[in-house]
């Protein structure tokens, strides 16, 4: 398993801190919010494909700028 660098953690984070709605990543049984630096540094890998929930008043929005986001990281990641 390889893990992601700062660059890719940080502009996810930033991202995701940039709206409203509740942005939780599933990954391996766990729950991680998204705005939360520290949970995205110990559960990002490269080789893992990611569950985002997203719930809120600019969900939309906020799907379209993560899935972008994962995906310039090199990370899979799908909606649920």
């Amino acid at each position: 398993m390889s893990g992601i660098g700062t660059k890719e953690i940080i502009d996810i984070n930033r991202t995701a801190s940039g709206f409203e709605s509740s942005i939780v990543l599933h990954a391996g049984g766990r729950c991680i919010d998204v705005k939360s630096i520290l949970g995205l540094t110990v559960t990002l890998v490269r080789d893992e494909c990611y569950t985002l929930e997203i719930h809120g008043p600019d969900e939309v929005d906020a799907a379209v700028a993560l899935l972008d986001a994962f995906a310039a990281a090199g990370l899979r990641v799908r909606m649920k």
